[in-house]
């Protein structure tokens, strides 16, 4: 790809060796580092660092102070909100390093990230799950799971467009589109 294929800011610094997809914004004091990829038409907002060894899908909207360490990986059309947190070492210290006990984080497509959100490494957020704002995620998130809290804890169940699921009897129709689901235990998934 060349530079003309994705929109880089004059303030902002992206290493050589990065890999960046078509229509992507990368804006004010931005950094992404050698090694990274970040798919087409994402949205990387204000004063957000991207790690070498961290993945972006396209689609995603990454907004103003975000740190997407290494081995962090958010597949397509996720958004993170402002100010939210990833880390990648469950017990750092200053003093020691311990890049080599680095966690991996996935973070599922669709899913919602919210602003001032901490994703402790090592979990997964599952397809279309709804993190609240302020939640401390430390497990994983099912899919359109909807957790909040400090720990997070799951709460409810969201529809592919964000919309929070009535259940009766197993199953809900989302009142904004109209998709239809079924509960079975702790497993929430599209109707047939």
């Amino acid at each position: 790809m060349t530079q003309t294929d994705y929109f880089v800011h004059e303030s902002a610094y992206v290493d050589e060796g990065a890999k960046i997809g078509k229509g992507t914004r990368i804006w004010h004091f931005s950094h992404v580092m050698p090694g990274a990829e970040i798919g087409e038409n994402v949205s990387i907002g204000q004063n957000v660092n991207i790690g070498g060894k961290a993945k972006i899908g396209s689609r995603c909207k990454i907004q103003n102070n975000v740190s997407v360490y290494d081995l962090v990986e958010i597949e397509e059309d996720v958004f993170c909100g402002p100010s939210m947190v990833f880390t990648n070492v469950w017990n750092p210290r200053a003093f020691i390093s311990r890049k080599h006990e680095y966690r991996k984080t996935l973070v599922r497509r669709g899913s919602t990230l919210g602003a001032n959100a901490t994703i402790v490494c090592g979990v997964t957020i599952g397809r279309y799950a709804f993190i609240g704002a302020g939640a401390v995620v430390n497990c994983d998130v099912p899919d359109f799971g909807l957790v909040v809290g400090v720990p997070a804890r799951r709460t409810g169940w969201v529809c592919k467009c964000g919309v929070r699921l009535k259940f009766h009897e197993g199953k809900a129709t989302c009142e904004a589109c109209g998709d239809s689901y079924v509960l079975d235990g702790d497993v929430c998934r599209e109707a047939p």
